[in-house]
């Protein structure tokens, strides 16, 4: 049964840095998991009682059977701003909800996180902003989880932080419990060092990732990056991948880092099981019905970010309707865009030039019956998302810097039949290892078109060869084996991806 909410505790403020363990005290976890957001969402019935479901996403149900086997926690926000509540149970596992204040998510996470960090880690696709009381709160807010952490590991734990919203939160937890073993994987991109000098605070936040003692990254070229940053702004020893971290005035004794890739992957059993099931097959044909039955359909399924291409994407959908290349009676693209960051500006206009753009090609090339591209403002379940996968013949990932892009790995683990065809991003992560996927690059929009075309009109066995061969891959790489290589890694100082 799943817990009711704890009540807030009303003498607790958010924004007040909670204490760390006493010394030679310890909490009672040996395994920790430290991210912005809990594993947990908050679900309110039609009573209105509150309780919690556990997150779908795949690091959640990675990481839900090495929490059951290792008596874990799960350390972060729980979504609710101004409000305190007391750690509860989710069943295997302990959470432990960090409170933040409406003032630390506007600067915290608004501000430093999404339009200061975000943007300058995808290559300043949009222009980050760097103001000072935002790096502060940034400072306080990792402050709070590390203390957080600190006090609910048992001695010798191991914590695994997650993601670019906690970088500092490693150097904090050595610093607090030199007793830890600390690991951290950056989900997004790392930007090359004549990027990331931009930032002012650089030499603080590789200082905060060097407190763990294995760096994860997406990419081969992600932890590159991050140990030129290194030898540039620390001067550190760098010998194979190993920082050697000297002494410092801090009281930490010298020890090694390590910065490698591991490429994140998707709970693909599941995402198999559903593209099995015979209700999601008869959606994905009622969707291919609703579309008037077209020969062939694309898909597009992106948050709404300037990250992902979606105009790029679009501009070139609509030069090939207006070369006559492909025609609304034969052909249609269904582009999801799941909203995201509203109360951001840049996202806000984002929104406006995407529907702009979807308007402006439908206007033109629609007729009674066929509409050009289906655009679709919403967030959909997992089974209506694999329906999507199953109705498409091609899949579009355009993203112009993508730490990994999972919709890519999602289309082709549900592609059971080996049908269809994947358009992919060279500037995604999922093209190091999807390398059968029609590779481009997505500023070229004649060479995107000239892409999409070639993936409507491939001969079926070739496609039938390149898709055999993705899922194959995919099917071996999934992400409990993605959580297994870095934990293993990081228990025994070595690391063999398998990829």
């Amino acid at each position: 049964m799943e817990p009711v909410l704890s009540a807030p505790q009303p003498s607790t403020t958010p924004g007040v840095t909670p204490p760390t363990a006493a010394e030679g005290q310890f909490g009672d976890y040996d395994f920790i998991v430290v991210s912005n957001r809990l594993a947990v969402d908050r679900v309110v019935d039609e009573h209105g009682e509150s309780s919690w479901r556990r997150s779908p996403g795949g690091l959640v149900t990675a990481l839900a059977p090495v929490m059951a086997k290792a008596d874990g926690a799960w350390v972060g926000w729980h979504g609710a701003p101004d409000e305190t509540l007391e750690p509860f149970d989710e069943a295997t596992m302990r959470l432990v909800p960090v409170p933040l204040s409406a003032e630390e998510v506007e600067l915290y996470y608004e501000g430093f996180s999404n339009a200061t960090l975000w943007p300058l880690y995808h290559d300043v696709i949009a222009s980050p902003e760097f103001h000072r009381t935002w790096w502060d709160s940034y400072r306080k807010v990792n402050e709070r989880f590390a203390a957080a952490t600190a006090t609910v590991a048992a001695e010798g734990a191991t914590v695994w932080v997650q993601d670019y919203q906690l970088q500092l939160v490693p150097k904090m937890l050595r610093q607090a419990r030199p007793d830890l073993k600390i690991g951290f994987f950056n989900h997004i991109p790392f930007p090359p060092l004549e990027i990331y000098a931009q930032l002012p605070w650089r030499r603080q936040v590789i200082e905060g990732l060097l407190g763990a003692d294995l760096i994860g990254f997406q990419r081969p070229s992600d932890a590159s990056n991050f140990l030129r940053c290194v030898r540039r702004f620390k001067g550190h020893t760098i010998k194979s991948q190993q920082v050697h971290v000297p002494a410092g005035d801090d009281g930490i004794p010298a020890y090694v880092s390590r910065a490698e890739a591991f490429p994140i992957s998707i709970d693909t059993a599941s995402i198999t099981e559903l593209a099995h099931r015979p209700d999601v097959i008869e959606r994905s044909k009622e969707i291919r019905r609703e579309l008037g039955d077209p020969q062939h359909i694309l898909l597009g399924v992106d948050r709404l970010d300037y990250t992902k291409g979606i105009g790029h994407r679009l501009k070139a959908y609509g030069e090939l309707l207006e070369d006559g290349a492909i025609t609304v009676e034969d052909a249609a693209l269904i582009q999801v865009a799941s909203p995201s960051r509203e109360r951001v500006e840049q996202y806000r206009l984002l929104r406006e030039d995407i529907e702009g753009a979807v308007g402006r090609i439908n206007g033109t090339h629609d007729t009674m019956k066929n509409t050009a591209i289906r655009y679709l403002h919403h967030s959909y379940p997992v089974e209506e998302m694999v329906a999507l996968y199953l109705a498409a013949d091609v899949m579009l990932v355009t993203a112009l810097r993508d730490g990994m892009n999972l919709v890519a790995k999602e289309y082709v683990a549900a592609r059971t039949g080996n049908t269809g065809m994947l358009v992919l991003s060279e500037f995604a992560g999922a093209a190091d290892t999807l390398r059968q996927a029609i590779l481009v690059n997505p500023h070229d929009i004649d060479g995107l078109k000239a892409a999409i075309v070639s993936a409507i009109n491939m001969p079926k066995t070739e496609a039938m060869r390149r898709m055999r061969l993705m899922r194959r891959q995919v099917v071996q790489n999934d992400v409990e084996r993605w959580s297994q290589a870095f934990l293993s890694a990081l228990q025994s100082g070595s690391h063999d991806s398998g990829e």
